[in-house]
């Protein structure tokens, strides 16, 4: 049910300008979820939705600025401490330099909107592990996170 609201609530700051949680809370409603202030308050921050100046001179609901060099940023960080990488079934487990750890895995939590097919993370002193949905998308995740040590 989040999921799906989640879904909505993107496709309804995209298509419209929603400049106040009671007015997203009222699209909502229309879309058949009833939810509270408290709920569309969690979903926005959950989202990391921010306000940004439209073309009326009004602040609306958007998605953050994808910063060009993330990707960049997370290929150094990954270089620079990680040792290896595996999976079994739907879990990653990425192997750093003693201390790297949770920055690796602070790195990967702060892309989270680029890998929606992460659950989860922990991280430990020199490993973390990554829960992702399915074997597949685990094997897709390790594949990209190799070719970030390679370059």
């Amino acid at each position: 049910m989040k999921k799906k609201r989640h879904q909505i609530i993107l496709e309804l700051i995209e298509n419209n300008r929603i400049t106040t949680q009671d007015q997203l809370q009222e699209m909502l409603k229309k879309q058949g979820f009833d939810v509270t202030q408290a709920t569309v308050s969690r979903d926005i921050k959950e989202l990391m939705l921010v306000k940004k100046l439209n073309s009326r001179g009004e602040y609306s609901y958007a998605l953050p600025n994808r910063d060009k060099n993330d990707e960049t940023k997370l290929k150094s960080i990954f270089s620079q401490s990680v040792i290896g990488i595996d999976y079994a079934g739907n879990i990653i487990v990425v192997k750093c330099y003693s201390g790297m750890a949770n920055a690796a895995c602070a790195a990967i939590d702060s892309n989270a909107q680029s890998y929606k097919s992460i659950v989860g993370t922990i991280a430990g002193d020199d490993s973390f592990f990554i829960l992702c949905r399915t074997e597949k998308d685990a094997l897709e995740l390790m594949n990209t996170i190799q070719n970030f040590i390679k370059e």
